[in-house]
């Protein structure tokens, strides 16, 4: 199958959309893999970086297996992150995916270096924060990725005029950045830095703003159906996001007691981690298709100025 873009002159590729699919969820277990890791109080099972007491394989064992097995997780996304870089070089033409990519590989490396820094520092709460921020918005990279090498992209955008009297695309903006807030706050709370208020009162902000965009879209835009498939999506994860963060709430201060981390409180609390990273990557998704589909700004006619409903 080949479908091409007028405009860019680009080709679908299926092996390399199908190869940047498997780069993003692969970078969806790294975040699992990495909240496994901090929800197992497991950061410095191993001490030294980049060799795991200093051999390439320990013994999978206790909080051991949760690092080390994180690290085998990195590596593998960093090889694939390699290997679609050089794909992408190969057979698309589009410069700024080129660029993309490039951002992608350095992503990888500046989170590597990161996450090694945490583990020789004695994870600093500021570098680790940053290190799970930075895991969550390299997940939105590799989904973007895929997106833009989609049959779906490559045929062109359905385009519809932006309401001039119902603006969108600025506003877009707004739900990923207060999510992008929003997973770093998590991300503090996690280690340790802020107390879990902070990150509780910042969700009904981002709920409202993730909602109220997406809302626009569906009262005004609803005929794009990338628009409104976006939309629903959104809505939908952050609806599961809410449940997720009260259950891992809740779990936490019912084993507040507890001399090690209890399975519920942690597989509600990675949940929550692994459907922020989603939320986020869906986010990201419709402020790009936002932009993508609505044209120029006019000014949408209404029933009251139209001479023949006198």
């Amino acid at each position: 199958m080949a479908v091409s873009n007028p405009t860019t002159e680009n080709r679908f590729h299926p092996g390399l959309h199908r190869w940047l699919i498997v780069l993003a969820f692969c970078t969806l277990l790294l975040v699992v893999a990495g909240g496994l890791v901090t929800s197992r109080d497991a950061g410095l099972s191993v001490p030294d970086w980049p060799l795991s007491y200093g051999k390439l394989m320990p013994n999978m064992e206790g909080g051991i297996l949760y690092e080390h097995g994180h690290r085998m997780i990195a590596t593998t996304v960093g090889i694939f992150t390699i290997v679609a870089l050089v794909w992408i070089f190969r057979v698309d033409r589009r410069s700024w995916m080129r660029k993309l990519a490039i951002a992608a590989l350095l992503g990888v490396i500046v989170q590597g270096v990161l996450g090694g820094l945490t583990v020789l520092l004695l994870l600093p709460w500021w570098i680790s924060s940053s290190h799970a921020t930075l895991a969550e918005l390299f997940f939105s990279t590799t989904v973007a990725m895929a997106l833009f090498t989609s049959p779906g992209w490559l045929a062109g955008p359905a385009t519809i005029p932006e309401d001039a009297e119902n603006p969108l695309r600025g506003l877009s903006l707004a739900a990923p950045l207060c999510v992008l807030g929003q997973l770093f706050l998590g991300a503090a709370v996690r280690h340790k830095a802020i107390g879990a208020i902070y990150h509780i009162c910042g969700a009904p902000l981002v709920t409202g703003v993730v909602l109220w965009v997406s809302m626009r879209i569906l009262l005004h835009y609803a005929r794009n159906r990338e628009l409104r498939t976006s939309a629903v999506a959104l809505i939908s994860i952050t609806l599961v996001q809410i449940f997720l963060g009260i259950a891992a709430y809740m779990t936490r201060i019912a084993y507040a007691d507890a001399v090690q981390p209890m399975p519920l409180m942690v597989t509600f609390t990675v949940l929550h981690v692994a459907v922020g990273a989603l939320t986020l990557a869906m986010s990201i998704v419709m402020a790009i298709l936002v932009r993508r589909n609505l044209g120029a700004r006019v000014t949408m006619p209404s029933l009251a100025a139209d001479p023949l409903s006198a």
